[in-house]
């Protein structure tokens, strides 16, 4: 239940430098469309992945969240436990920043937000972003696992049939928010607006 300071749901969305600057430009879009509070924070390498994917400026992107702050100001509000939210999602979230999270390792604000967000036992979803995984990524993976991350590869969903790179992004990112308690309407759904298959196919 939300408290009476906190009429509306606030989210922290983090945005770090994998690959995948649009899965945190889509959560932020879609939160925001499902009526969160968003409070961005950018880690440095996140500036160099949207100049290089994406058309959009740093100021365009920071107008998408409610609150925004920079990677260097630890002491900002998302920095304390006693800041109540419904939890954070990191999207994309780089090996870097898994590592620091795995480890407790809060150099700076998004780390830090991570780290609260975990040892006040609320939701942190990590959209981590790197292919092949070697086993120190695989036991960094485990390790937040255990603390109580949920561990989101961006997947593509391809039994919806996406006809775009955007639809490919938003069912992810739908998919991905939905696990901090978020529904989106227009995500499709195996079983419901996508057909199940309820025989048993043919042998090979």
């Amino acid at each position: 239940m939300q408290s009476h300071a906190m009429q509306r749901p606030r989210v922290i969305v983090g945005i770090s430098g994998a690959t995948g600057f649009q899965y945190g430009v889509k959560a932020l879009q879609l939160l925001r469309e499902l009526g969160a509070e968003t409070h961005l924070v950018m880690s440095k390498a996140a500036g160099l992945t949207r100049e290089q994917e994406t058309q959009l400026s740093r100021d365009e992107v920071i107008a998408m969240a409610d609150v925004f702050y920079p990677t260097g100001a630890v002491g900002a509000a998302i920095s304390s436990g006693s800041f109540q939210t419904a939890g954070m999602i990191v999207a994309p979230c780089s090996m870097h920043s898994l590592a620091a999270i795995a480890n407790g390792i809060t150099d700076n604000l998004l780390t830090r937000a991570a780290d609260v967000v975990l040892k006040e036992r609320r939701k942190l979803v990590l959209m981590v972003r790197e292919t092949p995984l070697h086993l120190g990524h695989i036991r960094n993976m485990a390790a937040a696992t255990e603390y109580g991350a949920i561990v989101f590869p961006p997947v593509p969903a391809l039994y919806a049939g996406p006809q775009s790179i955007d639809q490919i992004v938003t069912h992810s990112a739908a998919r991905a928010i939905g696990l901090l308690g978020f529904d989106s309407k227009t995500l499709p759904r195996w079983g419901e607006t996508l057909p199940a298959i309820t025989q048993e196919g043919e042998a090979p």
